[in-house]
């Protein structure tokens, strides 16, 4: 009996130091979509220090009686951009806030997206209001190592206060989209597919030598430091992933070579064609980051469809959806609209909105923290009126860490 009232007394304890403490929160939704399971109908989210605690039916789950309540319709995991410029490309379109891309050198993984990314973009806080929490962000595909992403959440404060991992993928190019083509750089090498490959292949031999020699030297005699070769070396070793945009067939199967050659974890970007050569992808092992839904299917990309992450998903391959860059105003491509297209195109609402949450969640390696609502994990949530996928709802709310913002409705 007395171990029966200790454990009462604990039980009561443990509750009502939930219930007093300030960064408490309760999300109550019509329905929540946890993505770890099926949907649950009338449900409660416990949110403490920015983690969250309890996730259940609202009359079955035990729930502090002091503390914030936010309610709404639909309640999804916080969504995730797979890939984007967002930060570094500004919605004004002019030299002074785009950062995306530097045509001095078609070889730079040292370049680093953290040195360019402002968060107080006024694109960030407009992504985030409509539900959009993390993203894989950096410089843009369209040089043949344009530099090395990182992954933030989007709270629009500083670079550094909001980065979770300031160094994530090496970002490649291969096909067209690499090849120097305006007045600026026109000529300048890599000229054709052949010679983006060879010089990708030389730099990778380089970073090889590059760590025997540091490794085996003497001190007094150890090469200087590259960082350049440095971030590729984490490449070889597995550290970092290579993020390869690749749209044509041809160049798809390039990627896959260069990775059989070095034993790389690849990262397939864009993905265009993805659809001729779905064998290949599949036997790789390696995930797709496919290109926009509505992006223009022009130049490279003349043979996209919407139908690839249909394709994709019933080949198995684990793929998510990006924004992506495209070289005009305003850049403000976003992920929810991007995904919705695609529950008409051949995917389950699900599929879909696994594309965005759970899968890059994955692909980035961050499925401990995010990407779908469980306890334990950041109190990232995506509030709204109604279906996310349907055109005329509305985010009415975006919880990052447990901090709430507003949703778009205050952006009208």
């Amino acid at each position: 009996m007395i171990s029966f009232i200790r454990s009462l007394f604990l039980a009561l304890f443990a509750s009502s130091v939930l219930s007093l403490s300030g960064q408490t929160l309760l999300v109550r939704a019509d329905t929540l979509h946890t993505m770890a399971g099926p949907p649950i109908k009338d449900a409660i989210i416990v949110i403490s220090d920015g983690k969250i605690v309890r996730v259940g039916p609202a009359d079955s789950t035990i729930a502090p009686r002091i503390g914030r309540i936010i309610k709404a319709a639909v309640v999804t995991p916080g969504l995730i951009d797979a890939h984007s410029v967002l930060g570094l490309s500004g919605q004004l379109n002019q030299p002074h806030d785009q950062d995306q891309l530097d045509k001095s050198a078609p070889l730079q993984a040292d370049l680093r997206a953290i040195d360019a990314y402002n968060a107080r973009e006024p694109l960030v806080p407009f992504t985030r209001s409509l539900g959009i929490t993390t993203i894989n962000t950096g410089h843009a595909p369209r040089a043949l190592i344009s530099g090395t992403t990182m992954v933030a959440k989007l709270h629009a404060r500083t670079a550094d206060q909001d980065v979770i991992a300031p160094q994530k993928m090496v970002t490649v190019t291969l096909g067209q989209s690499g090849i120097p083509s305006d007045n600026a750089t026109k000529g300048k090498a890599p000229g054709t597919r052949p010679k983006a490959l060879a010089m990708l292949r030389a730099d990778l031999i380089k970073a090889q030598e590059y760590t025997a020699k540091r490794a085996t030297a003497e001190a007094d005699k150890k090469p200087g430091r590259n960082l350049h070769l440095e971030a590729l070396t984490r490449a070889l070793s597995g550290e970092q992933r290579l993020l390869i945009n690749a749209q044509r067939a041809v160049d798809i199967l390039g990627a896959l070579r260069i990775a059989r050659e070095f034993e790389l974890d690849v990262v397939l970007d864009g993905g265009a064609e993805a659809h001729l050569v779905l064998d290949e992808i599949k036997a790789s092992g390696f995930p797709v980051i496919l290109h926009p839904t509505m992006a223009r299917a022009a130049g490279e990309m003349e043979n996209a469809s919407m139908a690839t992450a249909s394709k994709l998903q019933a080949a198995g391959i684990p793929f998510a959806i990006q924004t992506g860059y495209e070289a005009y105003a305003p850049k403000s491509r976003n992920v929810l609209f991007e995904a919705a297209v695609l529950v008409a195109r051949g995917l389950t609402w699900e599929q879909a909105m696994a594309s965005i949450t759970t899968t890059p969640a994955k692909i980035l390696g961050l499925s401990d923290r995010i990407g779908t609502i469980e306890p334990g994990k950041d109190a990232d949530l995506a509030l709204y009126n109604g279906d996310p996928f349907e055109y005329t709802t509305h985010c009415i709310g975006t919880l990052i860490d447990g901090i709430f913002y507003p949703g778009e409705t205050d952006h009208l």
